[in-house]
């Protein structure tokens, strides 16, 4: 009978920032490494989106990031206000002080962003300076902006306005450019739209049950577009090191996606099951998995907050996942069994146990450099979980002790 090795590591959730990093970026080209940030920026972005942020905060955040993905200084946010036919520079980047929220621009088809928001086509200008399409505006005069693309930003309703990336250097917008931005343009879209359904319910409280749900489902079908959108690209690029990556995006950003489909199937949507739902996480996890088995237990039902369910699942999602792929060597498979128990008052063990080839001994998950490692700090210092790693013969099982508030 081998001995059983039964040594606990536990883990305090340290500081840290997403970043995925499934291979070296400096071994990417920079326009690759371009493309792969923007793609980073797409799933942060999403993020953003489903958090409870003010429609300020989204908008600041969004130009800035939008900046980033295209290497530019400047970019904006300009609002349609249909009384005036004018946009309103409702947030911005690299412009004069005093600016936002006082500059606007025609909103006309002679105008690059008009013509984006009333065509709903995406505009390049890269030489504003011999433009002959459009006017150039004084705001961009003023500032020496040389090129400038616009995309429209537009929910399930009626267009918000428009987003564009300006700047001052010389150089090419490309289609590349415009995926990335109308990407951008798309989530920010629906989370606005989100936000004005929001705000309807306040004054609607005998249909904020019905309304909540439309919202959830719209937010899913961003993910999904945005998963989408990376599936695409993946398929689409030549280099196999961003194929995977993108990829990985991809099955991440779903898996959210399967979450958030799984919630609000109950008339109160601020508290779940977490033993049904989790069960039900399982099952959706199965085809990931595969060939592995996966199997759920729980000693009890235990009520919990929709938010600290979703993190739950997605921890469960990421250890289970990573046990499927590192656990078994290639080709092989085995069990995955979850088990879910109270752990005394205010708190549940969530445990994820294999019988793999167990833990490399230098093995350090605090050291881990792997996405999915990443993630399950992230999600322990979000939450306020602990982990502990247990060694055992055969394989290695990851217990998680969760507050429940």
């Amino acid at each position: 009978m081998p001995k059983v090795d039964k040594r606990e590591t536990e883990v305090a959730p340290p500081n840290i920032e997403l970043s995925p990093r499934p291979v070296p970026a400096e071994t990417f080209s920079p326009a690759l490494r371009l493309r792969v940030r923007q793609q980073e920026i797409l799933a942060e972005l999403g993020v953003l989106a489903l958090q409870r942020t003010s429609l300020k905060e989204l908008l600041d955040s969004s130009v800035r990031m939008a900046a980033e993905g295209l290497e530019c200084d400047l970019c904006k946010i300009l609002e349609y206000i249909p009384d005036k036919n004018r946009m309103l520079l409702r947030a911005g980047v690299g412009w004069d002080p005093g600016l936002v929220g006082v500059a606007s621009v025609g909103a006309d088809l002679e105008s690059p962003a008009g013509y984006a928001l009333h065509t709903g086509k995406p505009v390049i200008s890269n030489h504003l300076e011999n433009e002959e399409r459009f006017r150039t505006p004084e705001l961009l005069r003023a500032h020496s902006v040389r090129r400038a693309i616009n995309v429209i930003l537009q929910g399930d309703g009626s267009p918000f306005g428009v987003l564009e990336v300006d700047s001052r250097s010389e150089g090419e917008f490309t289609e590349y450019d415009i995926s990335f931005l109308q990407g951008a343009a798309n989530i920010l879209g629906m989370a606005i739209e989100r936000q004005r359904y929001e705000q309807s319910l306040r004054g609607a409280i005998e249909h904020q049950q019905v309304l909540v749900k439309e919202i959830n489902h719209r937010v899913k079908n961003s993910l999904q577009l945005v998963g989408s959108m990376f599936h695409l690209q993946a398929k689409a690029t030549k280099e196999p090191a961003v194929s995977q990556a993108l990829e990985e995006a991809y099955g991440r950003v779903n898996a959210v996606a399967r979450v958030h489909e799984r919630l609000y199937r109950d008339a109160d949507v601020k508290v779940v099951d977490l033993s049904t739902y989790l069960n039900d996480v399982c099952d959706d996890l199965k085809s990931v998995v595969a060939p592995c088995e996966i199997s759920f237990q729980s000693s009890d039902k235990i009520r919990m907050g929709t938010d600290r369910a979703v993190l739950v699942a997605l921890l469960v999602g990421e250890l289970v996942t990573n046990a499927a792929k590192h656990a078994y060597r290639e080709d092989a498979s085995g069990p995955i069994r979850v088990q879910l128990d109270r752990a005394g008052v205010g708190a549940v063990l969530v445990s994820v146990r294999d019988d793999g080839d167990g833990l490399s001994d230098d093995f350090n998950i605090e050291s881990s450099r792997g996405f999915g490692m990443t993630i399950i700090r992230a999600f322990l210092q979000q939450s306020g979980a602990k982990l502990v790693v247990r060694r055992l013969t055969p394989g290695a099982e990851f217990q998680v002790n969760i507050p429940l508030e």
